[in-house]
């Protein structure tokens, strides 16, 4: 079986899913080539798992301050190119398309009528999922960005039958508890974030940003991103400060550590991220990099959930090599065994609304090899 599957790196945290689902394929009988987009392949790093990778541009936001700036990133981005190169990617002999929230090849799949799986969190937000209102624009963004001919989602809850655990990326190494918070707050002002920090003289702090060099300022270590490097540093640190992103709050649960996590401002998906944190009571949520608000969370750090999720990557790469035959709702109830309590921070049965259209909807015509 032969497969191409993009992946939307403007977040590291799509390129977390992506390693682990290149080690589950690289065991089985199927053939994967890998693009990327989002971000420039200049400032992509630790990518040898993904071998000789293609990029296109595709597509982003921009930032400014800690929150998306919709002018910049409808003038930033460039939708002629973009449009050429869904046109132009190259689809002969491939079996599926399987995307990551990535624009080019969602698009290219349906023009070229190949079945497209969409693997990732956005995909889990349906109608029963903790979702805010957001800007217009980023509601249009969530539906229309890279669609799929069947989604699977990915959550910290079964919210409908098509939503299935995090994929995780944690390397086999020692964990405990030390005496460093780590940081990653990519998308504000790291000056402004360091000063934040540096208010907390008797905490030790390791800040993680693109753009930072190995320093010491006071209680404040900086680095630059660096996948090994982090993952050591999570396993040891004493909590987590970071914005409402998937992928590290879900390592962060995973490992039982405290997170303290302040959502992208305009960014729905992590103001929705923020709102399911709070309902299930997985993390504390600060809207504003505030001195009180730091400092109530080091001294009053709630113990994390006690939760243990499946080997998600090992499960859905034999599903892709089999052919995608198994429904979205079977792959749900395996992989949410057991089951949580639907009435722990959530409302309703997360079973019977999406089970029938979801059965349907994977009927694709893939040829397992």
């Amino acid at each position: 079986m032969k497969i191409l599957y993009g992946v939307q790196a403007t977040g590291q945290g799509h390129i977390s899913r992506a390693r682990a689902m290149a080690v589950a394929l690289r065991r089985l009988d199927v053939q994967v080539s890998w693009l990327f987009s989002g971000r420039s392949r200049q400032q992509l790093f630790d990518m040898e798992p993904f071998g000789d990778f293609q990029h296109r541009r595709g597509l982003t936001f921009v930032t400014r301050g800690g929150r998306i700036s919709y002018r910049r990133t409808l003038g930033e981005n460039h939708l002629p190119g973009f449009l050429r190169d869904v046109r132009e990617l190259a689809l002969d002999g491939y079996d599926a398309i399987v995307t990551d929230f990535e624009p080019v090849t969602a698009w290219a799949g349906r023009r070229a009528g190949i079945p497209t799986i969409g693997i990732g969190h956005q995909y889990a937000f349906g109608g029963t999922t903790p979702t805010e209102n957001g800007h217009w624009l980023a509601r249009r963004i969530m539906h229309q960005f890279a669609p799929a001919s069947l989604a699977l989602g990915l959550h910290w809850h079964p919210y409908a039958d098509n939503v299935l655990p995090p994929i995780l990326d944690l390397p086999d190494i020692p964990r405990q508890q030390g005496d460093h918070i780590l940081v990653y707050l990519p998308f504000e002002d790291q000056r402004e974030v360091s000063r934040w920090l540096q208010q907390f003289p008797a905490q030790r702090f390791r800040q993680y940003s693109p753009g930072l060099a190995c320093a010491d300022h006071a209680n404040v270590s900086t680095r630059p991103p660096g996948t090994a490097a982090f993952k050591r540093d999570l396993a040891s640190s004493a909590g987590v400060i970071c914005n409402s992103g998937f992928e590290l709050i879900s390592e962060c649960l995973q490992w039982r550590k405290p997170v303290l996590t302040r959502p992208l401002r305009g960014q729905l998906e992590q103001l929705s991220n923020a709102r399911a944190l709070t309902q299930l009571g997985y993390a504390t949520v600060m809207h504003e990099l505030c001195a009180a608000s730091l400092e109530h969370w080091l001294a009053h750090r709630p113990g994390p959930p006690a939760l243990h999720f499946p080997d998600v990557a090992a499960r859905l790469a034999r599903w892709l090599a089999d052919g995608a035959q198994q429904s979205p709702a079977r792959l749900c109830q395996q992989l949410w065994q057991p089951r949580p309590d639907p009435a722990a921070g959530v409302g309703g049965s997360w079973r019977a609304p999406f089970q029938a259209q979801l059965a349907s909807a994977s009927k694709l015509s893939i040829r397992p090899g």
